[in-house]
């Protein structure tokens, strides 16, 4: 599956995302362990969530819709059964991280496994603080599948993040929730705080601190779970794609409605203003994850030197942030992004890639990039997305400001984050059609 895109420009109108993928993992993940039934609205249909969604209702719980919200009938911390048969995550590292965690917590066995993607990508990095939990884990290999055993108990333990990772944390707080006492996780530089917030609104006790620049998380194992309502907003990461393309593309201003912009997932808003862009937070709400309208309008955008402390406050932003650095006037430099390298795709070295199809000047460092903006940019271009759901995203974006008929190929995954991503583009003015 392709895409075709074509130079667009004059971008108007009011748009709604899918819900946030973050907060759709975690609320099926803790509804599911919760005792009574749980409702979500706004939960993300796309296929990394439904992965989610499936292995639990493979482990006993049910999980059904009613008037658009999903009714997740929670068992209980211990209420989940042995699968008949491996779970099969697809291409969600965040299902297989996260349910790694849980999963060394119960009283039966069950293997983990995913599609050729996420069977490659690195899992030690959450075998070794479970197995020092007293977890029964095991890799084959360096990577997935992923083995766990009944163990005799786990223990809280101390860890410090040796990578900036919310996935690692997540694992870790979840396994957390059956230790024998309180685990503790010190991270040297902040991630995305969506289990912190998830936890809490369960009813689960934490604390948190920050001592010398370190983020310090304390969880205290519960006893239950109580069941809660949620309502997901929509995914940031999704809206910006769209944000960057009413930056870049002439004419154009936008408002992207109920975004969610947890401070912890918007640096990417921070790094944008830094370079010259017009953009409005209008309508704040304030639940337990705060949401907003987006205004956007064109910008003359200028380069900078990202501040390399934002980087895992954005690492699923980079890509679309290479594309408006390469519009950009002046030379953008990004380092200390090598966890780039470990998601769906090298994505560094896939959106080089699409970098010098576009035209445009780049020198790659083994944790980063130096792009010249505003170069000369090609006509008529083919970019392989390598399968990779956000290289394919804000490649679209930067051919729609090119001319020629632009081909992005093998685009199926977009639908693990952002279903309709074609539709809602064009309703804004966005010439892109997907090919079959």
């Amino acid at each position: 599956m392709d895409i075709k895109a074509l130079k667009s420009s004059n971008l108007k109108g009011k748009v709604s995302i899918p819900g946030d993928k973050s907060i759709s993992h975690r609320s099926i993940i803790l509804s599911s362990i919760a005792e009574g039934v749980s409702e979500i609205s706004g939960f993300l249909t796309g296929e990394d969530c439904l992965a989610t969604l499936n292995a639990f209702k493979k482990m006993g719980i049910k999980i059904d819709q009613h008037d658009g919200r999903i009714r997740v009938h929670g068992l209980g911390l211990n209420g989940l059964t042995k699968p008949s048969e491996d779970l099969d995550l697809g291409n969600s590292g965040t299902s297989m991280r996260l349910l790694a965690g849980l999963l060394s917590g119960q009283n039966f066995s069950s293997k983990l496994k995913g599609d050729s993607s996420l069977n490659s990508r690195p899992m030690k990095r959450i075998i070794e603080p479970l197995k020092k939990m007293g977890a029964s884990i095991s890799l084959e290999g360096d990577t997935a599948p992923i083995a766990v055993e009944p163990s005799k108990e786990l223990n809280g333990i101390s860890y410090e993040l040796p990578v900036a990772s919310a996935q690692v944390k997540s694992c870790i707080m979840l396994a957390g929730l059956y230790a024998q006492e309180e685990t503790i996780i010190i991270e040297n530089h902040q991630t995305r705080n969506h289990t912190e917030k998830m936890f809490e609104k369960f009813g689960i006790e934490i604390k948190e601190k920050y001592v010398n620049g370190q983020k310090i998380i304390k969880v205290f194992p519960p006893k239950k779970l109580k069941p809660t309502n949620i309502d997901i907003p929509g995914d940031f990461s999704s809206a910006s794609f769209l944000i960057v393309a009413g930056l870049i593309i002439p004419n154009s201003e936008i408002i992207i409605k109920n975004v969610g912009i947890n401070s912890s997932r918007t640096a990417l808003l921070k790094v944008l203003s830094e370079m010259g862009a017009d953009i409005q937070i209008n309508n704040v709400k304030d639940d337990f994850e705060k949401t907003a309208d987006i205004l956007v309008r064109t910008s003359e955008l200028k380069a900078l030197v990202l501040d390399e402390d934002l980087v895992p406050n954005l690492i699923d932003e980079l890509p679309i942030l290479f594309i408006a650095a390469s519009f950009a006037d002046g030379k953008t430099i990004i380092r200390g992004a090598e966890e780039l390298r470990a998601k769906e795709s090298d994505r560094l070295e896939a959106m080089s890639d699409s970098l010098g199809n576009l035209g445009v000047e780049f020198k790659n460092y083994r944790d980063g990039i130096d792009i010249f903006g505003k170069g000369n940019f090609k006509s008529s271009v083919t970019i392989d997305s390598f399968g990779d759901h956000r290289i394919a995203m804000a490649s679209s974006i930067a051919c729609c400001m090119l001319d020629g008929a632009n081909t992005i190929k093998n685009v199926e995954n977009i639908q693990t984050s952002f279903p309709g991503f074609i539709e809602t583009s064009n309703s804004l003015g966005l010439k892109a059609e997907l090919l079959k």
